[in-house]
């Protein structure tokens, strides 16, 4: 489990085909805590450490998530959002997120307001219904507060110290986002249809 706050950007050092992708992962953790067999988001997606370097750790990728996410757009220098797992006693300053990947979301519009910057973005049809004005979604692995939603566009506020500490100072039109939906709303969508 994650809470969708990002706590490291890190940077794709390497990326290896063999059967599974394997990336490795520039990053600015202290990897001596870090174990094998770790869970960590990166861009959203909950992936399992298989090496450590000083600096860097692998995670091995399916072809299953490849299919699913925005992970096999991913090129060498490529900054990503990470977060460790959520352990007991930690604040927990986002929401429940579980980095299981629902969907892509496609940028539509980044327009600054302010100091600010508002995106737009399409979500797929079939998850359309579980986003909600003033819910909470996690966008590559960030938990973010939906301004509004017309059909299947909804909108994101982003201030500078998230731009600033996340992917999003570098969003564009046409990016595909990993989409995690709001783990209550999916209940109650369930609970609603069960007979």
């Amino acid at each position: 489990m994650f809470t969708g706050i990002v706590t490291d950007m890190g940077e794709i050092r390497a990326l290896q085909k063999s059967g599974d992708l394997t990336a490795r992962i520039a990053t600015s953790y202290d990897t001596a805590g870090i174990d094998i067999g770790a869970s960590i988001a990166c861009d959203g997606v909950c992936l399992t450490v298989v090496a450590l370097g000083d600096d860097w750790f692998d995670m091995q990728i399916s072809a299953e998530t490849l299919s699913r996410t925005n992970l096999g757009a991913w090129e060498q220098g490529h900054r990503v959002n990470l977060e460790r797992a959520l352990r007991v006693g930690d604040e927990l300053g986002g929401h429940i997120v579980s980095g299981h990947v629902d969907g892509l979301a496609e940028v539509i519009s980044v327009t600054d307001e302010g100091d600010s910057t508002r995106v737009q973005l399409r979500a797929p049809d079939d998850l359309a219904r579980f986003i909600a004005p003033k819910g909470s979604v996690a966008l590559n692995g960030t938990s973010l507060t939906v301004n509004e939603v017309q059909g299947a566009v909804f909108g994101i506020n982003f201030i500078p110290h998230t731009k600033e500490v996340t992917t999003w100072g570098g969003v564009a039109a046409g990016d595909r986002i990993n989409l995690e939906i709001d783990t209550m709303a999916r209940y109650v969508a369930r609970l609603a249809e069960y007979p």
